[in-house]
């Protein structure tokens, strides 16, 4: 045995297996298995499209490119035929392998010592790109010997559809394209099932070089490559000679924006969406995921342009005074379900110079008398002990509030102007302010955040934070809260929430994920939503504040409110009809102030125009009146059932049961016959400046010239105790002018002296108590002589 084994012929057979089993470790003995395949494919991208499946951007992985895989009888026939014909004619005959490119190559190798050419099969090529990435742009014996073996065991693995699916699904088309359906969406801008023929044939030849045959780069390339594949598909039988001809003529339109950027500022909100449903396990980021969201992308592209020519029309001309508006945001909410047809973040998402990254339509801004609505729908409640009607008469004169510091509120109308007695619908319609105040304080801080938080309202979660500034915008929120809040006024009351997302399904179509339907939610009565909005479409109620046909008047029944704040630094427009809103915010970013910009010259005038372009041709359509409203006369003046003296009535819609029941105190007859007003003290100062004639002027003497003057309180002036503030603190400064040699001063409240001053400032403070009350001074001079200063009259209300 040992001659056998020393014999040349043994030496000769041990070396040749040594050197045999040292290629086969060389060749394989970190060959990849093909159970990896599927850790290897290409991650999917994520499609978001709107409504219509239009796409508006499309979410690429970290790594790779655009990619979204179909079944296998969703990839188009001419897209198979077209590959085989040009990549692998017997590629259903063959077994994974074309052996005689493989002994050609072997043949190049041994005399060039480098693979330059050689057959690779389609599940060559699957194998290469998918299990030998790292090795694929070598031209090695060694690379080609390898990835054989793994196409002879795909072969066995997996039958021949699923490798030609793999192969389509996974190849490099360019352009950032990883399989057929994401070459087609970037090439034609069409999804892979609409493929023609002439496109498949131009698609099936960009593998071999992508960038060279780029149609987009090579239009001549790419159609001669074109060209090229059609004459392979005619040869091997897949078409005729006249198709490949009709074919070649065949125009091509390609895709004019193969990745587009839509609606940018509502794709990163759908994008945070899924985020939460990725890390909630909802869905599986490798799942290829198209998004269908709730926008219209022709309202939407609509919605852009009227904004960015608005407030283009802010730009000053050499010599104006700059308005300095630079930006705005826009939403439209279909308020029967919620969906979100359009959104506007910023007039330019891509103009760092006015921060237009931000979203506007979703940063919080102080509000303006924009959630006004709000209010008074809290005040209409009729489950509520004491409500209000829309025909409640509120006293509109200047009012001096306790503040959450002590310090005094003066609130004031836009037109500067007091309006005396005025109805709960004039004041809403007209947004008047110191109604606004009274009416918040009357319903309550706590019970009016509350509200707004079931409309979806979250910003305002700390009632303790705010107190009556709140009736005037003195709470954040954003456009997109106080939008969907609207949205429920227009759907008779009921919240539905906002969605931007519609379904999500994977390429093929079956779908993965759809939200759930949440019933909507009664939120406010039917009967005062319809007030509401009732109001904030009554064009004659506004008239006070906006005058006959403003710009919020358009061709249609439609309810809308404006909203304007403190040293113009936010506007707001936000109206609705029944199944549209649009939501309307102006200003600058950055929160530099504009220049006498309104809610009705700034947010209104763009409301207005995307109201009418979006409606336009559409029927007019009222808001349905719900069951138990009652018309009823009234007063005008104090919203009471109306005596035979009472000059000026009105009818007014109540919900059932808040009708008045008592008749109107205002008017009354004089001794002498005449029809006058028998007013409180804090309307009679009003009243004497309109003229209007007052039962208490007939008993009323001169009051003498005296030597000390109050200089606050403020004669006929009222004030209103808050609620929800320590009473401790709503204090009210009482105090004097004084007189040479003054030695002391006295203050007196109905009669009792408050407090006695030896020495100057001569000034105390007093504590809010309910009622009417007479403030005056009396001081001693140094010679001992009297003085008195004038008697002031206040009334202190809750």
């Amino acid at each position: 045995m040992r001659n056998l084994l020393n014999s040349k012929p043994a030496r000769f057979f041990l070396f040749a297996l040594f050197l045999f089993v040292a290629f086969c470790v060389y060749l394989f003995y970190d060959l990849p298995s093909i159970k990896a395949l599927p850790e290897n494919l290409n991650q999917p991208s994520v499609k978001i499209t709107d409504r219509n499946g239009r796409l508006l951007y499309e979410i690429l992985p970290t790594e790779g490119g655009r990619n979204a895989p179909l079944s296998v009888e969703n990839l188009p026939q001419c897209m198979k035929d077209a590959t085989i014909a040009v990549e692998d004619k017997n590629f259903y005959a063959n077994p994974g392998v074309d052996i005689g490119g493989i002994i050609r190559a072997v043949w190049i190798n041994l005399r060039g010592g480098e693979t330059l050419s050689g057959g690779s099969t389609i599940t060559q090529q699957v194998a290469r790109t998918l299990l030998l990435s790292d090795e694929k742009t070598e031209r090695t014996l060694r690379r080609k010997l390898r990835e054989t073996v793994l196409a002879w065991q795909l072969t066995r693995a997996y039958s021949k559809d699923e490798i030609l699916a793999l192969y389509l699904n996974q190849i490099y088309y360019g352009g950032m394209a990883y399989g057929i359906e994401a070459a087609s969406q970037t090439y034609f801008g069409k999804p892979a099932s609409d493929l023609l023929m002439p496109e498949c044939a131009l698609l099936a030849g960009l593998p071999q070089t992508p960038g060279i045959y780029n149609p987009f780069t090579n239009p001549e390339l790419a159609l001669e490559r074109q060209r090229v594949v059609l004459g392979l598909m005619e040869k091997n039988g897949f078409i005729t000679s006249a198709q490949r001809v009709d074919a070649e003529n065949a125009p091509l339109s390609y895709n004019a924006a193969p990745y587009p950027i839509e609606a940018p500022h509502f794709i990163w909100m759908v994008k945070d969406q899924l985020d939460e449903l990725f890390t909630s396990g909802q869905l599986n980021a490798k799942n290829s995921l198209v998004i269908r969201t709730t926008l219209d992308i022709n309202m939407q592209k609509l919605s852009e342009a009227i904004v960015k020519r608005r407030i283009a029309l802010f730009k000053p001309l050499e010599g104006e005074t700059n308005p300095n508006v630079n930006n705005a945001a826009l939403i439209v909410i279909h308020p029967q379900n919620g969906e979100i047809l359009s959104l506007i973040g910023s007039v330019d998402y891509f103009d760092a110079s006015i921060y237009g990254a931000l979203n506007m339509a979703t940063a919080q801004r102080q509000s303006g008398s924009a959630f006004k609505p709000i209010i008074y729908a809290a005040a209409l409640d009729p489950t509520r002990a004491n409500t209000w009607t829309a025909a409640t008469s509120i006293l509109d004169v200047s009012t001096t509030f306790a503040t959450k510091g002590g310090q005094p509120y003066n609130p004031v109308n836009y037109d500067g102007r007091e309006h005396g007695f005025v109805s709960v619908r004039e004041a809403l319609a007209s947004s008047l302010n110191v109604p606004a105040v009274l009416t918040l304080q009357n319903v309550g801080i706590e019970n009016v955040i509350a509200l707004a938080d079931k409309l979806g309202i979250h910003s305002l979660d700390v009632p303790q934070q705010y107190d009556l500034s709140l009736a005037l915008g003195g709470g954040e929120m954003s456009l997109l809260e106080l939008s969907r809040a609207f949205a429920a006024l227009a759907n008779e009351g009921s919240y539905t929430g906002t969605t931007a997302i519609l379904d999500i399904r994977d390429a093929d179509g079956n779908l993965l994920y759809a939200p759930k339907k949440n019933p909507a939610l009664q939120i406010i009565d039917p009967r005062v939503a319809w007030l509401i909005s009732d109001i904030l479409s009554d064009d004659r109620a506004r008239s006070t504040g906006f005058g006959i046909n403003s710009v919020l008047k358009i061709d249609r029944t439609a309810a809308v409110k404006t909203g304007t704040t403190t040293n113009f630094h936010d506007n707001w427009t936000i109206g609705y009809t029944p199944d549209l809103l649009v939501g309307v915010w102006v200003g600058n970013s950055n929160y530099q102030a504009m220049h006498n910009v309104t809610g009705l010259t700034g947010a209104a005038p763009i409301w207005a125009e995307t109201m009418r372009s979006i409606l336009q041709g559409r029927p007019d359509k009222i808001f349905s009146r719900p069951a138990g409203l009652t018309q009823t006369e009234v007063c005008d003046l104090s919203g009471l059932l109306p005596t035979e003296i009472c000059p000026h009535t009105k009818t007014e819609w109540f919900i059932d049961g808040t009708q008045p029941t008592a008749f109107d105190t205002f008017y009354k007859l004089s001794s002498t016959g005449e029809i006058v007003l028998d007013l409180p003290i804090a309307a009679q100062e009003w009243a004497r400046s309109q003229g209007l004639p007052l039962l208490d002027d007939a008993n009323e003497t001169p009051r003498a010239t005296n030597d000390l003057t109050l200089t606050s309180p403020t004669d006929n002036t009222t004030y209103r105790i808050t609620p929800d503030l320590d009473l401790s603190s709503q204090q009210l400064i009482v105090s004097t002018l004084t007189v040479p040699d003054l030695a002391q001063v006295t203050f007196f409240v109905d009669g009792v002296a408050l407090t006695t001053l030896s020495a100057p400032p001569y000034e105390t403070w007093w504590v809010l108590a309910l009622g009417e009350h007479q403030f005056w001074a009396e001081g001693v001079t140094m010679s001992g002589d009297m003085v008195k200063s004038n008697v002031v009259m206040v009334t202190v209300e809750e």
